[in-house]
């Protein structure tokens, strides 16, 4: 009877958890989108699509004919205005997948009073953003173990959606899959999951030559530890506490584990030629979004080590 009763409460306290979370998301889904959909737009306007020379039926450049090559293969209309012989290049259709990964674990909804986003909202805003853009570039988007690949317009609206009928555990890294050599990864979290889980992630996700970018998403707080006198610590997914009773003496020990953490998981990532930053929610979303847009425009043409991957993207 006491094993049921426990089971019932543990029940009861999983039903009241799983809706306080929906109901927050839910609430807070309809600014995320019309934030997602300001960035986009922003950064959308100046930029092109990652569009690429081959088969194609878009127009995308002309260039000079070279010798060798099928004289079909001339433009001679656009060769008659002047002396030279041109070629009339197409779009290249073979739009690729990026997989994108918004950690929804419990530590995202961590916020001190320094941050502009709590780190979930931050997530979910670039994450629909970045979508966005990627859509309107011509690629096709899908997240991993939830939603498969589309270049629907309303690419945002489907994220959303997925996310709130999910009824799965909330966990920190993306469920294991093989992606094509071909795709693309994003993954966004706060990374505080321990090293061998990062790693194990990262040899399954490049195990088959893919490409991808972790972004450690962290509070301002989580930067500095600001805190002193007696805390209480409490460890929101394993419900360990902690009590510091002069929390000022913790500082310097803390800030050598985290440099020490990133150290380990950017030793990872430049073996598999990864991209690592890290990104603090009191800086603009804009700006991450456009490290990413970068940093896959530079993969997509062969030359992903020239991105330089800064303290905060």
């Amino acid at each position: 009877m006491a094993g049921d009763s426990r089971h019932l409460n543990g029940e009861i306290l999983a039903v009241r958890r799983a809706d306080g979370e929906s109901r927050t998301l839910a609430a807070s889904l309809p600014r995320l989108v019309l934030e997602a959909r300001r960035i986009a737009a922003n950064v959308i306007h100046g930029l092109h699509g990652r569009r690429r020379a081959g088969a194609g039926e878009s127009f995308w450049q002309y260039r000079r004919f070279v010798s060798g090559e099928p004289s079909q293969r001339v433009d001679w209309r656009r060769s008659g205005r002047d002396d030279h012989l041109y070629v009339r290049e197409q779009e290249w259709e073979a739009a690729h997948t990026v997989w994108i990964w918004p950690d929804r674990s419990p530590s995202m909804a961590f916020a001190s009073r320094n941050a502009r986003d709590s780190k979930l909202e931050r997530t979910l805003i670039v994450a629909f953003a970045l979508a966005e853009l990627l859509v309107a570039g011509g690629e096709r988007v899908g997240i991993p173990g939830l939603m498969n690949p589309t270049a629907s317009r309303s690419v945002i609206d489907k994220m959303a959606e997925v996310m709130l009928h999910d009824d799965t555990v909330r966990t920190s890294l993306p469920p294991s899959f093989v992606p094509s050599s071909l795709a693309e990864i994003v993954v966004l979290s706060d990374f505080w999951s321990p090293l061998p889980e990062i790693t194990t992630m990262l040899a399954g996700l490049s195990s088959s030559g893919a490409h991808g970018t972790l972004i450690q998403v962290v509070d301002p707080a989580e930067e500095t530890f600001p805190y002193s006198g007696r805390v209480e610590f409490v460890e929101p997914e394993g419900g360990g506490v902690i009590t510091a009773g002069r929390a000022e003496n913790w500082v310097s020990d803390y800030v050598s584990r985290v440099a020490l953490h990133r150290d380990q998981i950017r030793d990872e990532t430049n073996r598999l030629d990864w991209l690592f930053s890290t990104h603090t929610t009191s800086r603009s979303a804009a700006e991450l979004l456009l490290f990413l847009h970068a940093g896959m425009m530079v993969s997509k043409g062969g030359g992903r080590a020239t991105v330089k991957a800064g303290r905060s993207a």
